[in-house]
């Protein structure tokens, strides 16, 4: 993949998507933040399933600055050595570029007693403040605070406490899970986030040798160890990308399987795409949906899991904007996720935005153009509308789109879209 800001993505109406297709491994939501847990265990550990995705660039990036050798030993195979002294700070020239990389705050802290870390960047989405984080390392015996850009966290010995979160934010949960595995004591956390990729990351940790109970519910139990050991990982299929294409066959129509995937993981996307007229069941390995003629609309608001995930919301949105009748679109959790709606306007959606809400009145089609993404899922929204408008849409600043999803127009056109990343 190149980051040449010169490449798009052209789309044209086609055929109903048909085929099967193996869901990529999450590593965007769930392998950057193993990745980081790897800090925790002096020696080398090893990542399956990992698609090379351009925030992995960033984050190895990250990783090698603080001194762990990091190296990619086969197609999505990556492995890191963390055995070295590690100098516990994260630069701003580098994590200026993805939220994720906060997540080596907690690991720093629990193996080195120290970090600095420049305050994250990412996509451009609205606030995701760090108080929860500083508050819990605080209440663990860390002195903590932010200063000239930095958050600078120091703590002779954490000890475990109990900590609730105001929010089930799913950052805070997985710097403080991975503070706590090697802190004195018992740390509860309550009001966790619950997410799949926190259960992923419990069950990596506790592979390590942590003793953690209660993931994937919001109560987190940990019972701090000595010591932990570097082991090997298969990243899970990334959900992300499965509600990506179930949904473009919902606009396109079509029939499709996912292997991979559970729906368990997506239960709420699936439940308002059978509202919206699609069948949708799992399989023996993954996810089959079936989708004819337009859906209907209804009405989505994004909450943590196990709501309707946010980062489902844009390509909702443009599932929405071809739909019978209108709905109404709220965003819970951020505050400036709704900047990719003037795109998709010029493509002729009808929607009206106030707020944190959107009112979607449903389009028989949609006429292409050329757009801009502004953020990973804007532009898969983006590519989503394409697939129902006439003529050529063009997705411009695809580099976006390519640090979330390992080939998105391979996977659209590996089930039959009409669709090809083009180098300017």
């Amino acid at each position: 993949m190149s980051e040449s800001p010169a490449e798009y993505f052209r789309i044209r109406p086609g055929a109903p998507l048909e085929g099967e297709i193996k869901v990529s491994g999450a590593t965007k939501n769930s392998g950057l933040k193993q990745l980081a847990a790897a800090i925790l265990a002096p020696g080398v550990s090893v990542f399956h399933n990992m698609p090379p995705v351009l925030d992995a660039t960033v984050m190895i990036e990250v990783m090698r600055a603080l001194g762990a050798r990091v190296e990619w030993v086969g197609p999505e195979t990556l492995e890191v050595d963390t055995g070295g002294d590690l100098v516990p700070e994260a630069p701003y020239e580098l994590v200026s570029k993805m939220r994720a990389s906060v997540n080596v705050l907690g690991p720093l802290l629990g193996r080195c007693g120290s970090a600095r870390v420049a305050l994250p960047g990412g996509d451009a989405i609205g606030s995701r403040r760090l108080d929860m984080h500083l508050r819990g390392l605080e209440a663990m015996g860390a002195e903590a605070h932010i200063e000239h850009g930095f958050i600078e966290a120091r703590a002779s010995a954490l000890r475990g406490a109990r900590i609730v979160l105001e929010f089930p934010s799913v950052g805070a949960t997985e710097n403080l899970l991975t503070a706590a595995v090697l802190a004195k004591g018992k740390t509860v956390i309550d009001n966790a986030a619950r997410e799949p990729e926190i259960t992923a990351l419990s069950a990596y940790l506790t592979r390590m040798g942590a003793q953690i109970t209660g993931a994937g519910t919001s109560t987190i139990e940990v019972d701090g160890v000595d010591e932990l050991v570097p082991v090997e990982a298969e990243l899970m299929a990334d959900r992300i990308e499965a509600g990506t294409l179930l949904m473009a066959c919902g606009i396109a129509g079509g029939e499709i399987s996912l292997i991979g995937p559970r729906l368990e993981h997506i239960e709420m996307l699936t439940l308002k795409l059978g509202a919206m007229g699609m069948k949708v069941s799992p399989t023996a390995d993954g996810i089959w949906a079936f989708s004819r003629g337009r859906p209907n609309a209804v009405d989505i608001a994004t909450l943590p899991h196990p709501g309707f995930a946010t980062d489902f919301m844009p390509t909702a949105v443009s599932l929405a904007a071809v739909s019978c009748g209108s709905a109404i679109i709220t965003e819970n959790l951020f505050d400036g996720r709704f900047g990719f709606v003037a795109e998709l306007c010029r493509m002729g959606a009808d929607i009206r935005t106030e707020g944190r809400h959107a009112v979607v009145r449903g389009v028989p089609r949609l006429s292409g153009c050329p757009v801009r993404a502004t953020d990973v899922r804007a532009g898969a929204a983006l590519v989503l509308a394409g697939l129902a408008a006439e003529g050529e849409t063009e997705v411009h600043d695809v580099v976006h789109v390519d640090r979330g999803y390992r080939d998105l127009p391979g996977a659209l056109a590996a089930l039959g879209a009409d669709i090809t990343r083009v180098n300017g």
